[in-house]
């Protein structure tokens, strides 16, 4: 390895500095709103059975695919995978290409609008219809995705200051900005979570929406869809195929525990979105009892969740409403911007890595265009280009990009040659159940869900929406990536990304 560029790499001032800065970026808003809905659909309970298993079988091993590969090739992904092969450097562009220039776009109006309920709390702002307010005076949807109308001055103010906040945060660097923010931020996320839980539970009707969310019915295991479900929640709940872990395992180091802190991350992620699951089941329990309602008829799935039937909830609160809904938009904005730092950081050091830019320039014009990218989100069409977008982003492009790394990674660097890395710096030892887990079993998985999609797909129209705005805004946003990638991997690097490695 050459022993300047490892001079001048970043590293993590501390191993719980990393965890922790890992753990942000694999909670984010789809732990809180996303799963215990899935986990409601799929079987309470039982559902619980295909999703510890779709983490041992994909989640786990993925993770330690990615930290390891990071570590490996002291590199973001770009760098990685061009270390491994110059024809496999374009994946990683495309990979922090679309999730820094379509993801993390739409992902920080989502915290605006967090941000915007977290200062409506205080008042408890969205009065006595949150449904009305969310979509008609919020966000005053369009009838259309090609109906783009005007900008919201509201999401406006609270999308610049999730960009001002996400410019701080990088620009300071990983010790300063990343990890530090980070062994703030997951402390108080943890601590606020279980304030929310422990007053959820000793509400009025908390058993019953206990009872909804995890009352095993294990004849729906018989239900292929069920398992797909599992799989495609592990799959992007852990933050795998941005590039993201790539690059934070290559400030690990080079004694690294690269399978336990996998493993760790794995799990505390998906234990978390079960225990903030029972919070939100509390209090939809309550809801429903309170408003003489099955618990059923007042659960809503992902948006509406977070933004229409929470505040009804909170609206309906027999003490300190106020202060409840203060604690809970603040843990949404907490675990989304730790999130969108992430993402951030994932392109900002793969810029760095090829044209070696200072940091101060690359982030400063990465949020200036950020903002500015946003803004279509924010608009009166934002929550139907919102929702075409990461359907495509990431049930093709994160899908096709982990395929695609496990072929690079299994069959052309070579599985046992990662594993035998893993080993050399890991307490924790690999055997050879994972060479066949990234070589075979993962892909084929992966696989299977990325033909279900386009299956469903073909048969009808994704959402109900237009051929024309799927093509439009779906199809060609992945395009436009991919050829954006294609570009900048034909440029020459200043140093070769072989000299990172390190040598095992």
């Amino acid at each position: 390895m050459n022993e300047h560029l490892a001079h001048h790499r970043p590293q993590w001032k501390s191993h719980i500095g990393f965890l922790f800065t890992a753990i942000g970026s694999a909670i984010g808003l789809g732990n809180i709103w996303r799963f215990p809905y899935l986990c409601y659909k799929n079987g309470g309970g039982a559902f619980l059975i295909p999703y510890f298993v779709a983490l041992i079988v994909v989640g786990i091993p993925l993770m330690i695919l990615e930290i390891g590969l990071g570590h490996k090739m002291r590199g973001s992904s770009p760098a990685s995978l061009a270390g491994v092969s110059r024809r496999a450097e374009w994946l990683g562009w495309w990979q922090v290409i679309f999730v820094m220039f379509g993801i993390v776009l739409y992902y920080s109006v989502v915290i605006a609008w967090c941000v915007s309920f977290f200062f409506f709390s205080f008042n408890l702002g969205w009065g006595a219809d949150p449904d009305t307010f969310f979509f008609q005076k919020f966000l005053m949807v369009g009838e259309t995705p090609f109906s783009i109308g005007i900008l919201r001055t509201p999401i406006l103010f609270s999308l610049l200051l999730v960009w001002l906040l996400s410019w701080l945060i990088v620009y300071k660097g990983v010790q300063k900005g990343l990890e530090r923010a980070n062994k703030i931020f997951m402390p108080i996320l943890f601590i606020l979570t279980g304030v929310i839980v422990v007053w959820s539970l000793g509400l009025p009707g908390a058993r019953e929406g206990l009872l909804v969310y995890l009352r095993p019915d294990f004849s729906r295991l018989s239900d292929i869809q069920v398992w797909m479900d599992a799989f495609s929640q592990i799959f992007f709940t852990l933050s795998l195929g941005f590039g993201i872990m790539i690059a934070y395992a290559s400030y690990l180091p080079r004694k690294s525990e690269i399978v336990k802190d996998s493993c760790v991350i794995s799990f505390t992620n998906c234990l978390f979105s079960l225990f903030a699951g029972l919070g939100v089941f509390s209090i939809l329990g309550y809801m429903a009892q309170t408003t003489s309602k099955e618990v059923g008829d007042v659960v809503s799935q992902s948006i509406g969740l977070a933004f229409v039937a929470y505040p009804k909830a909170i609206s309906l609160l027999p003490y300190f409403p106020r202060l409840f809904g203060v604690i809970f938009f603040g843990i949404l904005v907490i675990a989304g911007l730790s999130s969108a730092i992430s993402i951030l950081e994932a392109f900002t050091s793969a810029v760095i890595d090829k044209f070696h830019y200072s940091r101060g320039a690359v982030v400063s014009v990465l949020c200036v265009f950020g903002f500015l990218g946003s803004m279509i989100f924010a608009t009166q069409a934002g929550l139907y280009w919102l929702d075409i977008v990461d359907h495509f982003l990431t049930q093709y492009g994160l899908v096709i990009a982990a395929i695609l790394e496990c072929v690079i990674i299994g069959w052309v660097f070579g599985a046992a040659r990662m594993r035998q890395h893993v080993n050399h710096y890991s307490a924790w030892g690999l055997r050879t159940w994972w060479d066949w887990a990234i070589k075979v079993v993962t892909p084929l998985v992966l696989t299977g869900l990325l033909i279900s999609t386009l299956r469903d797909e073909l048969t009808t129209p994704y959402g109900g929406y237009s051929w024309l705005a799927i093509v439009l805004i779906g199809r060609d946003w992945l395009m436009y990536t991919l050829f954006a990638a294609i570009i900048v991997a034909a440029h020459g690097w200043k140093s070769d990304p072989k000299d990172r490695m390190i040598s095992s």
